[in-house]
């Protein structure tokens, strides 16, 4: 072997073990590593002790977590790096908590990704829930949906803010976050334009989440909740339709369809604004890709898609491509179009 094809096979066999960091991580996660942390720093057998661990595993598990960045090392103790303490200890300051998502990761997405080949010779989903009425046999239970709604917070933490900057929204007052899961992008817009009064288009089951989340963030008199089926139910009349994170669930005939009942529910000159981990027509970046297997593996007909492609089903549903603007944090594009 040359240097060069040494080097590239380091690469490959990193590449073939990397699984192993995000378990170690989900196990973090999942034993409540980084809360215990955050009361104090702690040594190995403090940990175990604390958190009930067995001795033969747990010196090399926390030594891990160090290594990986996550924690930080004083001597014996060892104590949550920053970006640890910021986004994986519930409550923590500045909110962006991703416990729940990787909880979610770990629990529901590691067993579907098992499935892939299978997933690529018979194109099914693999989620333990998916396919036609996912959504609506996850919010059966209640406990299972509040999990799963914390996760979508997280999700959507990062965009919600940069959705309020990079769309003018100076021309309307109202709008709709369609499949808005509790109100958080919502909410987060009524908070960055006090002109702004939102609504959130769920399913019944989450308005009690809803009501939870909008009480505590202070925006309950702004932001109403509409129950129904978007596939069912007509959309309530508004300025401006939100999807986030919701084309990408649906095969393209679904799509224009949910384009053309946007187009519906705005006045003319109303606006739908679509964001998604939309793929670059030419040159797809890899986490674009990921999402997009992703959606796949949970979803009958989903995936990600090109600008050229949303193009299309708007102009098929009856509205005008206005603007498409690449986030600059995160991975998701936000498209604007209007109804002439």
């Amino acid at each position: 072997m040359t240097a060069h094809t040494t080097v590239d096979a380091q690469a490959i066999a990193r590449l073939n073990m990397l699984f192993t960091q995000s378990k170690i991580l989900h196990s973090a996660v999942e034993l409540g590593v980084f809360e215990l942390l955050a009361s104090a720093p702690r040594t190995i057998d403090e940990i175990r002790r604390e958190l009930g661990l067995h001795q033969r595993f747990t010196g090399d598990f926390v030594q891990a977590l160090a290594a990986l960045g996550l924690l930080e090392r004083d001597g014996e103790k060892f104590s949550n790096a920053p970006a640890a303490a910021a986004v994986l200890v519930p409550g923590a300051p500045g909110g962006g908590y991703l416990g729940a998502r990787v909880r979610t990761t770990s629990q529901r997405h590691y067993a579907m990704w098992g499935k892939l080949s299978e997933a690529l010779r018979d194109g099914e989903p693999k989620a333990d829930i998916g396919g036609p009425g996912a959504f609506a046999k996850l919010y059966e239970d209640p406990v299972r949906a509040k999990a799963f709604l914390v996760h979508m917070d997280a999700n959507n933490a990062l965009v919600a803010p940069q959705l309020a900057e990079h769309v003018d929204w100076s021309s309307y007052k109202t709008f709709v976050d369609v499949g808005g899961a509790r109100g958080n992008v919502a909410a987060q817009l009524c908070l960055a334009h006090p002109h702004l009064h939102g609504g959130v288009f769920e399913l019944p089951p989450i308005e009690p989440h809803f009501d939870e989340l909008m009480a505590e963030l202070g925006v309950a008199d702004r932001v109403t909740f509409h129950a129904g089926d978007f596939f069912e139910t007509p959309l309530p009349e508004t300025d401006v339709v939100v999807f986030g994170h919701v084309l990408h669930d649906w095969d393209p005939q679904r799509r224009v369809e949910l384009l053309a009942r946007a187009k519906n529910a705005v006045p003319s000159g109303g606006a739908v604004v679509v964001y998604d981990q939309i793929l670059d027509a030419e040159n797809p970046d890899l986490r674009s890709l990921v999402g997009s297997i992703n959606v796949g593996l949970i979803t009958d007909g989903g995936s990600e898609y090109t600008v050229p492609q949303l193009r299309e089903w708007l102009d098929e549903a009856g509205l005008e491509f206005r603007a498409a603007t690449t986030l600059p944090k995160g991975n998701d594009t936000v498209v604007v179009a209007v109804k002439p």
